[in-house]
């Protein structure tokens, strides 16, 4: 007789099912089964099972398959359980069985503690969750008055800085703005001091670039 090796065993699905069913019938039936049906006074072999108490699915009775049918006809899983307790049953079935609680705060034996994933930016040396976010955080662009900035090129957009002025107004409105500093900023208007030439000079770059952009109306 010739030996089977032990590391001839096939375990993908499609084998385990064939073995599963050389065992079971297709009607259900463990054909290998032995027992007696558990109803009284029956004498057919037992080989259809069914639970005994929806508290133990895995304590069996064992019936013929007329019996297992009047069995399974009476069952009812929820027989023994309150109303209290179907709720409680439903309400964990929403959650798939797992319950939920806020990120900010959490109950916890009676008191109110801090979620630890709820603070996690702690851990990233933040005093606050909107530091996460830098300046823009209280930024909501959905808001009435919230405004998006154009895109420009960031010598534009650093002129606009410069003159102080914003991406919306036209070229005139921001010659005037230039003006005006130039004027403050002049010498002739200082008493010769010559203290702002570095800032006077950031100020005429800024014009520059602002008169010779095609993103801005004249």
């Amino acid at each position: 007789m010739t030996r089977r090796s032990p590391f001839d065993f096939d375990i993908s699905v499609t084998a385990d099912k064939k073995r599963r069913a050389r065992a079971r019938g297709v009607s259900g039936a463990v054909e290998t089964s032995v027992r007696p049906c558990d109803r009284p006074g029956c004498a057919r072999p037992g080989k259809f099972r069914a639970p005994k108490s929806p508290d133990n699915l895995d304590d069996f009775h064992w019936f013929c398959l007329d019996h297992v049918r009047e069995y399974n006809l009476k069952w009812n899983f929820f027989d023994s359980h309150s109303d209290a307790d179907l709720e409680r049953l439903f309400a964990a079935d929403r959650v798939w069985g797992r319950p939920t609680r806020p990120f900010g705060q959490a109950a916890h034996r009676g008191t109110t503690q801090p979620h630890a994933e709820g603070r996690a930016w702690q851990r990233f040396g933040f005093d606050d969750p909107m530091e996460l976010l830098g300046d823009k955080a209280t930024l909501n662009p959905g808001s009435v008055g919230a405004r998006r900035q154009r895109r420009l090129p960031p010598t534009e957009r650093r002129a606009l800085e410069i003159l102080d002025a914003q991406d919306t107004q036209t070229k005139a409105e921001i010659r005037q703005q230039y003006k005006a500093l130039v004027k403050d900023l002049h010498p002739d208007m200082n008493g010769g001091r010559r203290d702002d030439e570095a800032r006077l000079s950031e100020v005429v770059w800024a014009w520059e670039q602002i008169k010779a952009s095609r993103s801005f109306r004249d």
